[in-house]
């Protein structure tokens, strides 16, 4: 079975390691395919790179998405996260949504360490927007972006770690999640310095990609309606071709 990893950044380079993580962990019969954002930012790190991504992430599914099994949204931040369920047969899973879940299997409070400060707003009202304001710690940011952390992780581990310990003895947070595709195969190394589990946000993304297959639709359970047909203007064919047959309303 493929399951279809969609990075809506546009650094190929952060798509082929998201793509070698995740197939590491999947068990024998599963592939996971990289799509990477046709347009947009190199690395998201602002609103309004977000916004884009978000189509781009949509965009991805529409040319690649055919066939398959599951979809992994790997942008911590789920970019188009609710659109790309309203719009998908299969299950969408997407990073942060999927770290948190499992933080709170965990522990009653969770925070949250990443790279680029505009992150700070961002996440803190993600998580709210699902539910989980009260059971955030706090989102702390480091100053190397996710894209600078992936080019030099040693340098970034030891800020990384001090970061993850002030969300622990400051916030109070009793498990912690490393936010972001840049930061891969980086809470492994950073648990040990402290004494509270650190959750790395794209392994537990396919984790629960992989425990959502043969589930029903990307839509069903999210309280979305079944999109209707558009027509549209100036998007790509096959985005647009999507929009006005959408996979929900296909026999």
């Amino acid at each position: 079975m493929r399951i279809l990893l969609i990075n809506a950044n546009t650094s190929a380079d952060i798509t082929d390691r998201l793509v070698a993580i995740a197939n590491a962990m999947a068990p024998d019969g599963v592939v996971f395919e990289g799509a990477t954002g046709r347009f947009g930012a190199r690395y998201i790190a602002s609103r309004a790179a977000s916004a884009i991504a978000g189509h781009a992430a949509i965009d991805a599914f529409a040319t690649q998405g055919e066939g398959a099994g599951a979809v992994l949204l790997a942008c911590f931040g789920d970019p188009g996260l609710d659109a790309l369920r309203e719009m998908s047969p299969v299950p969408v899973i997407g990073l942060a949504e999927a770290s948190a879940g499992a933080a709170l299997r965990l522990g009653a409070r969770f925070g949250v360490v990443t790279g680029g400060a505009a992150w700070q707003p961002m996440l803190t009202e993600f998580f709210a927007g699902r539910g989980h304001a009260a059971a955030l710690s706090g989102v702390r940011t480091v100053a190397p972006t996710g894209a600078e952390i992936a080019r030099d992780p040693e340098a970034a581990l030891a800020l990384l770690s001090a970061t993850c310990r002030a969300c622990v003895e400051q916030d109070g947070a009793e498990v912690v999640i490393l936010g972001g595709a840049g930061l891969a195969g980086l809470a492994a190394r950073v648990a040990p310095r402290l004494g509270v589990p650190v959750l790395c946000s794209v392994e537990e993304g396919v984790r629960a990609v992989l425990a959502a297959l043969g589930q029903a639709g990307g839509q069903a359970g999210a309280g979305m309606l079944a999109p209707a047909p558009v027509e549209t203007i100036g998007l790509s064919p096959a985005l647009a071709s999507m929009l006005r047959n959408p996979p929900c309303h296909r026999p």
